[in-house]
């Protein structure tokens, strides 16, 4: 099948199935699997112009809305943190999609500056998983008489935003999400992951927020600022004629139909998985690419 907007021929089977392998996974931990599609359409299928990253933002369109569906169904959507995630990214989605644009057209430098932001990221989750002295924090109180899993919001202000999850007290500083976010946006603005796909591990390892909460708002996250990506992307293209930046709808398209069931069912059999799991395939995913792409620019 050809693609005339990625100038590519792929098997669409392929595609559907290696998203639908990639978000069922991912989606546990509130990534989209966008991060992992990228470097699959640009070294497996030869798709490395910008516009590959808009393409991405229009997968996380179509494939989050069954993932986030079924936490909210479950009641186990933090809502307070979506918005911070939310308000936090979308201005550095706009200032990360200029740069991706402006700065890393070619595909190699865009290769190690993806690879390095994934690195630092796949270091905290793997001393999470695999190094006991360095666990990241839980920041939560124990409790009594709550059950595994319900998430019950008990204050929401400028201040502190606090919650009970899993018989334990979990509180955090909105302000720290916000800025957090806004600088985790720009970087998932030019990487074309929205931006809440970075934050999630963030959110895990240095917040110290349970993995089965955090889930459902980095996807939401995602699934917003992208929508606001597509748009951005689409208005450059006026502005950068010479560069292909509009997405191709119809590759987003494909790959958004075999994350939107991939999602659906990793989000529904996330709560039955202990999140050490989680992080160890997050692990995993992430170091493996960040070691290929780094040293790909190398030699």
């Amino acid at each position: 099948m050809y693609f005339p907007i990625a100038d590519i021929h792929a098997n669409p089977y392929i595609i559907f199935f290696v998203a639908f392998i990639v978000s069922f996974f991912t989606s546990m931990g509130g990534i989209s699997g966008a991060f992992l599609l990228l470097p699959f359409q640009m070294s497996f299928l030869g798709y490395t112009s910008p516009s590959v990253s808009a393409t991405n933002h229009v997968f996380n369109i179509i494939a989050i809305p069954s993932g986030v569906y079924r936490y909210i169904k479950e009641k186990r959507m933090l809502w307070p943190l979506a918005r911070a995630i939310i308000i936090g990214t979308l201005p550095g989605v706009f200032i990360g999609a200029w740069v991706r644009i402006e700065y890393l057209p070619d595909p190699k430098n865009f290769k190690v500056f993806a690879g390095i932001v994934l690195l630092y990221i796949g270091w905290k989750l793997f001393k999470d998983v695999f190094l006991p002295k360095a666990r990241a924090k839980d920041n939560g109180l124990v409790l009594k008489g709550t059950g595994f899993h319900s998430l019950v919001v008990l204050d929401v202000s400028l201040k502190k935003v606090s919650f009970t999850f899993q018989g334990k007290l979990y509180a955090y500083k909105p302000a720290s999400i916000y800025l957090i976010c806004f600088f985790v946006g720009i970087i998932g603005g030019i990487y074309g992951i929205g931006g809440g796909s970075i934050i999630a591990p963030i959110l895990v390892t240095i917040i110290g927020l349970p993995v089965h909460v955090i889930a459902g708002a980095a996807l939401l996250g995602t699934f917003v600022t992208s929508i606001s990506g597509v748009i951005f992307y689409q208005f450059l293209a006026g502005l950068y004629p010479q560069v292909a930046v509009s997405p191709d709808w119809m590759l987003g398209a494909l790959f958004g139909s075999g994350g939107f069931l991939g999602m659906y069912l990793g989000a529904r059999v996330q709560k039955h998985v202990q999140a050490v799991y989680i992080k160890g395939i997050l692990t995993f995913c992430i170091l493996f690419i960040a070691i290929k792409y780094i040293a790909a620019f190398f030699f």
